[in-house]
């Protein structure tokens, strides 16, 4: 995660597009000009140098004005060519967003206001378009200049030389000829020239990804889990915060997680739930304490073991493109179809998916689009259990369910769960659904403020009180 907030969607897409173009064209008039036209050079000037007519330096003096005009468009327009991509980034950024969110800028009928967004980051890359186009375009003709230029010189010395006899007027042809070979070596090169900044600039935004350090690495010396735990899951005084933050976003957390227990995180908005079960994945390291799984400190042991443990249920339901079967077996390739059956008949996903004319093999869109968005959160919790993890994290994974669905699957789960022995980590905003948890972790501001049963802390914790009585009556409280 820390990477990709470095860099982002829109201008990943423009890296490995745009900018991977820009090389791919400069790499390939590279090898058919710039290698030919040296070959073509050296023979031409070979025969200047050997030739009757004493008039090399007019040659060299037209090589030193267009190697002039090259360096001076160059140090105009390199600075220009990196503004440009940048802003090429910008424009796929702001078409994204204009994608992504078609539907609220209707509701609120802001298309014009968005046009006008658009409009300013197209004009934008468009006027610094036209100045690198036109800085690029004022060289040929100044190079045509250059080459007419110098066959004037030569006529007008070498008619002089012809004139004393010292030279035949064929000799002041073939120079002529080869002369102008010379200087179409470099022309030639001076095109392939003009592609080269924008290439240089591309090729450097390129590197600068390849050459990133992946935030999140195995340990040189990687540990294996120890056999006798499963799913055991300790906290001890942890606080992160993300790079460059200034304020930890947790601190001093400590607790654990057992297996066939629930245990489950509440608090306000913005009070580091989300964040605190992200670190188990290691989608981010911790910077204090440390979180051990089976007493291993997870930053020890390999990625892949690791999340191999873990059934994972991010807050917003995602599928892939391709079928419901697809989905699910992406978790467990070698799952059979009484495992499929299993898991949506827990995740209660099976009335739903029976009624699709094929089943399981009813075709996805991508991001999901043709289910409805308690149908893709209900498929992305069969895709976790039928991984059958050691332990289950689900970040606020029932928000899109109606109260009925939502008892009746944390009830076949919370049945699953004790069968197989495995542990979950449970984000809920709603009371309800964590009222018979083995253990609710109350967090506030980052920081954890209650740890206990329901029973518990509706006498001993001020935070979980309020949230209590804000979402459920003094009878149902009364009852639980």
């Amino acid at each position: 995660n820390e990477n990709f907030n470095k860099f982002n969607t829109s201008t990943l897409i423009t890296r490995t597009t745009n900018d991977i173009q820009q090389v791919q064209m400069a790499l390939v008039m590279m090898l058919r000009i710039v290698v030919y036209a040296p070959i073509m050079g050296i023979g031409a000037l070979l025969h200047v140098m050997s030739s009757e007519a004493n008039m090399t330096w007019i040659i060299a003096l037209c090589v030193v004005l267009i190697l002039s005009v090259v360096m001076v468009v160059f140090i105009v327009v390199m600075p220009k060519f990196k503004i440009m991509q940048k802003l090429t980034d910008k424009l796929n950024s702001v078409v994204r967003e204009l994608l992504d969110g078609m539907l609220v800028i209707r509701a609120f009928n802001n298309e014009k206001v968005e046009e006008e967004k658009f409009d300013k980051a197209n004009m934008d890359i468009t006027k610094v378009g036209l100045f690198t186009s036109r800085a690029m375009a004022i060289m040929m003709p100044v190079m045509m200049f250059l080459m007419n230029g110098t066959t004037l010189l030569i006529l007008w010395f070498g008619s002089k030389q012809v004139d004393a006899g010292m030279i035949q007027v064929g000799s002041i042809m073939a120079f002529m000829q080869y002369a102008m070979q010379v200087i179409m070596a470099f022309l030639m090169i001076t095109v392939v020239s003009i592609m080269i900044p924008r290439a240089n600039v591309s090729a450097l935004r390129i590197n600068e990804i390849l050459t990133t350090n992946l935030s999140i690495t195995d340990d040189e010396h990687v540990q294996s889990f120890d056999g006798n735990e499963h799913g055991t899951i300790r906290f001890e005084n942890v606080s992160f915060r993300y790079p460059g933050a200034d304020e930890d976003i947790l601190t001093d957390i400590s607790f654990e997680a057992k297996p066939g227990e629930v245990t489950a995180f509440i608090g306000s908005t913005g009070s580091g739930k989300s964040t605190l079960i992200n670190l188990v994945p290691r989608f981010y390291d911790v910077s204090e304490g440390s979180i051990s799984i089976d007493g291993k400190d997870i930053r020890n042991v390999e990625q892949k073991e690791l999340r191999n443990k873990i059934g994972y249920v991010p807050q917003k339901g995602i599928l892939l493109a391709g079928t419901i079967r697809s989905n699910l077996l992406y978790a467990n390739p070698n799952a059979s179809d009484e495992d499929i059956d299993e898991a949506l008949r827990i995740s209660q996903s099976k009335e739903f998916v029976d009624t699709k004319p094929l089943g399981v093999d009813e075709p996805i869109s991508q991001g999901g689009t043709n289910v409805s968005g308690g149908q893709k959160q209900r498929l992305s919790i069969a895709r976790a259990i039928i991984k059958k993890p050691e332990i289950y994290i689900f970040d606020d994974s029932f928000s899109a369910l109606d109260f009925k669905t939502d008892a009746a699957l944390r009830e076949e789960l919370m049945k699953s769960c004790k069968k197989t022995g495995s542990t979950v980590l449970l984000v809920a905003q709603r009371i309800s659904s964590i009222l018979h948890a083995d253990q609710i972790i109350v967090l506030d501001e980052g920081r954890m403020v209650g740890k206990g049963t329901h029973q518990e802390l509706i006498k001993s914790c001020r935070i979980y009180q309020e949230i209590a009585s804000s979402q459920l009556s003094k009878e149902e409280l009364a009852n639980v």
